[in-house]
This record gives structure tokens, C-alpha cells and sequence, in this order.
């Protein structure tokens, strides 16, 4: 089946591998992800929500593979995308989405078990980036 989600997967190396997360004032603590339009490839999705949802430039780099959620019956494709500018612990962006929401965006220690604030299909998301990138 094709993917008709996919996620842009930004990465940074601290202490520990953290992956860019947000706050949505509404819907808990997510990962950027967004539909994928008709006749657009899954890596210019992750680059355009990307923009769209957290206001960073970036280009896909890596193919992480794609996971079925049964929790949502959406195909998720995951790309490691490539930012060109060091990103701060913390900000906000005002994304248009949905008459527009505020974002809170933070990294969050990929090894690290995700809080019951995380929706149940984000929590899987994280689980599948923790294989995918082991394998990797």
C-alpha cells in the first residue's frame, strides 16, 4: 500500500539522539507529519511539512521506510531530513493548519519512553524510528 502520510524525521546528537517533536495546544505532543497530495513523492511531503508545520528549510536525505498504523489505517513514510541551520532546545511557530495553532516545538530523547501526553500513534511512530534507525 502507498503511503499516504509522511513524517519528517529531524535528528540531533546531545548527550543522547534526540528527534524534533512538538507541542500541538490541542491534540498533545506529536512528531511533524502531514498527508501526502496526489502525484507528490513521499520525500517532498516530509520537506513541505516540514516548512509548513515548523517553519525549517530542509531537504530529505535518508529513507527510513514506511509503517502501517492501525491505530489511525494510515501508511506513514519516513524520511531523515537535513536542516542547514543549528536549531535552538525550544521555540515556537505559528502554523496555519487547521485556522492555525501554535507549535511548541523541543527535542525529545529518541530512547526515551514517550509520556502518556503522546498520543498512542506517535508513541508507535517512535517505537518504529527506534527499530529503523538501530537497523539503519
Amino acid at each position: 500500500m502507498a503511503a499516504d502520510k509522511s513524517c519528517p524525521v529531524v535528528l540531533r546528537a546531545r548527550e543522547t539522539l534526540e528527534i524534533l517533536a512538538f507541542e500541538h495546544p490541542l491534540a498533545g505532543l506529536q512528531l511533524v507529519k502531514g498527508s501526502v497530495d496526489p502525484g507528490e513523492s513521499t520525500d517532498l511531503a516530509a520537506v513541505r511539512e516540514l516548512i509548513e508545520e515548523a517553519g525549517i528549510q530542509s531537504t530529505a536525505r535518508r529513507d527510513l521506510g514506511e509503517w502501517h498504523s492501525i491505530v489511525t489505517g494510515h501508511t506513514w513514510a519516513f524520511h531523515e531530513c537535513h536542516v542547514g541551520q543549528d536549531l535552538p532546545d525550544t521555540w515556537v511557530h505559528f502554523a496555519e493548519d487547521d485556522g492555525g495553532h501554535e507549535f511548541r516545538f523541543f527535542w525529545h530523547p529518541l530512547m526515551s519512553e514517550p509520556s502518556e501526553r503522546w498520543h498512542q500513534v506517535f508513541r508507535d511512530a517512535l517505537s518504529f524510528l527506534r527499530t529503523a534507525l538501530a537497523e539503519a
